[in-house]
């Protein structure tokens, strides 16, 4: 759907100019996968170095938001997964928790200097030592690359942290591998991390949710079916590690706190991920913003704030 929708005035004004903003630039389709310079050229967008590109897609891709505590940042690589390591100035060496999170952004975008940044950001916003993954991604590494270095660095967690000190987090893309990653671990027998927030997840790749044509505030299904079959190759849209709702589901699932925005067209995927994990016996939460695209409204409004806020206490209640 692409009828442009009223500003409401229920919202913040920070809020209201953003989705000023997002009607000012039409939704436009991913390259075809047999487009390879498009593809190219899509990805070295998304991997500029301009401070205040690298600054808007690190909250966009993760739901961080503005922060001026000092972090520390350290970069590892883990079997070839690269992840970045940030400790914030606030963290003391007697705190054994850990948030392992995932940036979003379509499979494409977020690494690099973009997800150095959202490490930083988000070590700072959650106080926790923070190990943010710089996965391989489109177009020269779709699925189970990625996916795979989300295992290797987990596994690297568990060898250091106890499985009850250790929060998985991610927005978007990273809500997908997040879920996949939980799904997969317990496939192959791991402990189970203590918490894992999904804020905008992606969990249906067949496309079946209802807001994925009733909401189109800024995206359309016709914007992710390119990439999606880029990214899932021979496998198939209905595979668990590529739509988690798809996923087996007890009540040995961490904890986990859900979040959309009403106007998200992954509301929907959000809403019945939830209503599977309640039916599973998972102890869960969903929270649906206001008028919200997907992404909140990338970190520049005081309903990203609220919506961090309200996550960061859902995640650490469960390490207690």
């Amino acid at each position: 759907m692409t009828t442009q929708l009223r500003i409401p005035t229920t919202i913040s004004t920070e809020a209201q100019a953003v989705l000023r903003m997002i009607h000012a630039r039409p939704p436009q389709p991913n390259p075809t996968p047999a487009d390879t310079e498009g593809w190219a050229l899509l990805a070295a967008a998304g991997a500029s170095t301009d401070s205040e590109t690298v600054e808007t897609l690190a909250m966009a891709t993760t739901g961080a938001v503005p922060s001026q505590v000092p972090v520390d940042l350290d970069d590892r690589t883990i079997n070839g997964a690269k992840a970045i390591v940030g400790t914030p100035e606030s963290w003391t060496s007697d705190d054994p928790r850990v948030l392992l999170n995932i940036h979003g952004g379509g499979f494409t975008f977020g690494g690099g200097a973009t997800a150095r940044r959202s490490t930083e950001l988000m070590a700072a916003n959650m106080g926790l030592r923070t190990w943010g993954m710089d996965y391989r991604q489109l177009p020269y590494d779709p699925f189970p690359t990625g996916l795979d270095d989300c295992m290797a660095v987990y596994r690297e967690l568990l060898d250091h942290h106890a499985p009850e000190d250790i929060i998985v987090m991610g927005q978007s893309g990273g809500g997908n591998l997040s879920a996949a990653l939980m799904l997969r671990a317990c496939d192959e027998g791991l402990p189970l991390a203590a918490a894992v927030g999904l804020i905008s997840p992606v969990v249906d790749f067949t496309f079946e949710g209802d807001t994925w044509y009733t909401n189109g505030e800024g995206t359309t299904p016709e914007m992710f079916i390119h990439m999606l079959d880029l990214y899932k190759g021979d496998y198939p849209a209905d595979h668990p590690y590529i739509s988690p709702l798809f996923g087996t589901y007890d009540d040995s699932f961490p904890p986990t706190i859900i979040t959309a925005g009403t106007r998200d067209m992954l509301l929907s995927d959000a809403v019945r991920l939830h209503r599977k994990l309640v039916n599973a016996g998972v102890k869960t939460e969903l929270h649906v913003w206001e008028a919200a695209p997907h992404g909140v409204f990338m970190g520049q409004a005081p309903e990203d704030r609220e919506q961090l806020q309200q996550v960061k206490e859902f995640l650490l209640a469960q390490t207690k």
